[in-house]
Order: structure tokens, then C-alpha cells, then sequence
């Protein structure tokens, strides 16, 4: 008996994953095949271990050293409200530095790398798509760095018993931490599909989160002579020919002069995309903001700061009542009404579109075939 077989041969798709599929189809096997895999090698490393054991004796330390030196200078070692909301933005700014310099290593070598080593192209002759590999690999790396921030949560929580700061605030802290960190990763893994070494991928993306952390802040202190303009502006001074000479304090009147006025409220998405600024902003206050500012909550004031460079300043303007002692209460020149807009969607919104940009661009180069590969590339 003779048995015919018929030999169909099946093309790679026009999105270079297997035939059927496209670059960007996705399978929950997939994505959860590529992370586990990478967790896995992750898991076996000893120095991710020491890694984190090392995070969390430096977060430990750094949050005992500040409740201690907090406690003392408020005098009261019990941990009151006095001093608790400083001693919580220390633990949270503290928490995100560190994150924001752990976070690159952990997904800017996770294509270079396993092309360097000649593992990426038994991946990508599988049925995996580019997609589920990309996004796998940033679902171990964003687990990676999750597992950092679950180590310091037990001293962001011993920071908020300080008092002064909502229980609510563990929430948003966490959520915006988490996010950020995901989104580290996600311009991580972009480079490290971009760039062939490791170390240049590396080097990209500290040059990425820093530019959008400190460079974007000193373009907006660097603009301000370009937003500031000379405007007639209506001020509550004192009283023309009053000679400083006499006994009698100052009397205050309306008068209109020529002023130099900052107009911040250009310029305040600058300082949206910073990661500080992000995770100050989303915090709910427990308090009036300039009281919480005053007691040192470092949250609460950057996120006064911010949102009234949003607002802006444009008058009138008193320049009087501070001579009048108590009667400087008296001034009819009502105080800048901060907005109460939020700044940390803008922000967190672009630093997400940064980070789908390194995954789109990620999945467009493990597309097979290749056209061009960079000089030196090794392929197997």
C-alpha cells in the first residue's frame, strides 16, 4: 500500500513571526513561556540575590537614621506627627533614586545580551511572536524591580506610623513607584533592542531617565528670563515720599508700575515627566499644603511647588503689608489661589508613551528576517 504525502511548506509572515501570526499577536503562553524563563535565570543569579539583600539593609538604615535624627530634633523620640511626614519623603524619594538606578540593569542587557550570547535566535525561530518576547522580557524585568520595592515597603509603612501623612498615601506611593519602575524598564529594553552592547544600552537609558529628572528642571530655571516679560501690574505699596526717617509707620496705597513677571505657567510641563515629581503630585495631602510644607513634608511641598508654577503669579502684588506689622493683615491683595489641577497625569502619561516607544521599537527589530544587521552582530 502506497500512502501519498503531500509536503506543504509554510512562509514566515510579512510581520516576520511564524505563518499565521503576526509580529504583534499575543498568547498568554507566550508571554508567561519568555518570563518565566528569564525569572528563572534571574532567580539563579547570586548577585541579583545579594542585590537585593543589599537594598534592603540600605533602605533599613537609611529610614532608622532619619526617624532617629528626626526624633531628636523634634524632641519627642516616640515618632510624633511633627516630624513624620519628613521622615516618609525621605523614605520615598530615597526609595525611587534607588529605583531609578537598579531599574536600567535590569532590562538593558535583555535583548543585547541574549544576542551577544547567541540565545535570542533560538527564540525567535520559535512560535513566539516579537511581540511575546519583548513584552515578556519586561514582564521579568518589571518583576525583577517590583521585588525591590516589596523589600522596602516594610520601612515606607514604619515611616507613615510617624503620623502626619494619610494611610492612603501607601497606596498611591506604591502604585506610582511600580509604574515608574515599569516604565524604566520599558525604555531599558528599547536600547537593549537599539544598541549592541550592553553597556551603550546601559548608558542610554541612565541618559534618558536623567535627562527627563534633572535636565528637564534646568531647561525650565533656564527659561525663565525668556517667560519673564515687563507688564503693568497694580501693587499695594507704600505711600510715595514716605522717607523711612519717621516714627510713623508707612501708610499703603494702590499705585501701577512697571514689573518684571515670571509667567511660570509656560513652562510648568517641564517638570511634569519627572519621576519626583510624579509620585509627589499623586500624594493625598493631610493638611493645608503650606503647613504641611512648613513642618518639612518634602512631598507636600514639591507638589506645592509644581502645581503653583502651573498657576502662576501675575498680580497685584503686596509690597506693603510687611512693614505694617499686625495691620499687614489687613492687605486687600488676596493670596495666589494655587490650582488644585493635577500635574502627575501629564507627566506619568509621558513617561508612558516613553516606554511604549521602547517596546514598539524593541518588536520591530526582532522581526525575522532581518534586512541589516549592525556590524559585528552575532546572529547564533
Amino acid at each position: 500500500m502506497s500512502v501519498d504525502v503531500e509536503v506543504v511548506e509554510t512562509a514566515p509572515s510579512a510581520g516576520g513571526a511564524p505563518a499565521g501570526r503576526g509580529a504583534w499577536s499575543l498568547s498568554w503562553h507566550g508571554l508567561r513561556t519568555v518570563a518565566v524563563l528569564e525569572l528563572r535565570q534571574r532567580v539563579r543569579s547570586t548577585r541579583w540575590k545579594a542585590a537585593l539583600i543589599v537594598w534592603f539593609l540600605v533602605v533599613g538604615l537609611v529610614t532608622l537614621l532619619a526617624t532617629g535624627a528626626f526624633s531628636i530634633l523634634a524632641g519627642d523620640e516616640m515618632g510624633g506627627e511633627s516630624f513624620g511626614g519628613t521622615v516618609y519623603s525621605i523614605v520615598v524619594g530615597f526609595v525611587l533614586f534607588l529605583g531609578l538606578l537598579v531599574a536600567p540593569t535590569l532590562s538593558s542587557g535583555a535583548i543585547n545580551g541574549d544576542r551577544n550570547a547567541g540565545t535570542l535566535a533560538t527564540l525567535q525561530v520559535t512560535l513566539l511572536s516579537p511581540a511575546e518576547i519583548v513584552l515578556g522580557k519586561l514582564a521579568a524585568s518589571w518583576i525583577a524591580a517590583l521585588a525591590f520595592l516589596v523589600a522596602s515597603i516594610p520601612f515606607l509603612v514604619w515611616a507613615l506610623a510617624g503620623g502626619g501623612v494619610y494611610w492612603l498615601s501607601l497606596l498611591t506611593t506604591v502604585l506610582m513607584l511600580a509604574l515608574v519602575l515599569g516604565v524604566v524598564c520599558a525604555i531599558g529594553l528599547g536600547f537593549s533592542a537599539l544598541v549592541g552592547k550592553t553597556s551603550g544600552s546601559a548608558v542610554l537609558t541612565y541618559l534618558t531617565i536623567g535627562a527627563i529628572t534633572a535636565v528637564l528642571p534646568i531647561v525650565f530655571g533656564l527659561l525663565v528670563p525668556v517667560t519673564t516679560t515687563t507688564e503693568t501690574v497694580r501693587v499695594w505699596d507704600i505711600e510715595s515720599g514716605y522717607t523711612w526717617e519717621e516714627t510713623k509707620a508707612p501708610d499703603c496705597e494702590w499705585r501701577t508700575v512697571e514689573y518684571e513677571v515670571w509667567h511660570s505657567e509656560r513652562t510648568w510641563w517641564l517638570l511634569a515627566p519627572n519621576p519626583f515629581v510624579v509620585v509627589a503630585d499623586a500624594q493625598p495631602l493631610n493638611g493645608d499644603p503650606d503647613q504641611l510644607a512648613e513642618d518639612g513634608n518634602m512631598l507636600a511641598m514639591l507638589q506645592y511647588g509644581v502645581r503653583y508654577a502651573r498657576t502662576g503669579d501675575t498680580g497685584p502684588f503686596d509690597w506693603c503689608s510687611g512693614y505694617m506689622g499686625e495691620s499687614g493683615t489687613d492687605s486687600p491683595v488676596e493670596p495666589v489661589e494655587v490650582t488644585d489641577q493635577l500635574v502627575w497625569p501629564w507627566g506619568l502619561g509621558f513617561d508612558l508613551l516613553l516606554g511604549a516607544g521602547g517596546v514598539v521599537i524593541a518588536v520591530n527589530r526582532l522581526k525575522v528576517p532581518t534586512a541589516q544587521l549592525p556590524k559585528g552582530t552575532r546572529v547564533a
